[in-house]
């Protein structure tokens, strides 16, 4: 995967995730939380930190997960190695 198609999927899952954070923290207090019945004992900070990269982490596989489906039949069952390197199988037409 290309750096820049890597951007396409990272860089809107960090502002969605902003987004994310921005609203349901605007809503609940990180200090009445609450983990299977008992207080989550973190401080607000921490639980700031790992919500964000909580959204972040589903922002990112939505954002993947479009890539993917937006890529051609081509592009997803290309073989990366040479004409000549190619295992059984792996398609001898087009270029890698």
């Amino acid at each position: 995967m290309s750096s820049h198609r890597l951007m396409w999927i990272i860089w809107p899952a960090f502002l969605v995730a902003g987004v994310l954070e921005i609203l349901v923290f605007s809503m609940v207090d990180p200090q009445d939380l609450q983990w299977f019945g008992q207080p989550v004992e973190l401080s607000r900070q921490a639980v700031y930190t790992i919500a964000f990269f909580v959204f972040w982490g589903i922002s990112v596989l939505g954002s993947g997960l479009t890539t993917l489906l937006s890529m051609s039949p081509f592009e997803v069952n290309r073989c990366p190695l040479p004409a000549d390197a190619r295992p059984d199988g792996c398609p001898k037409q087009g270029p890698c």
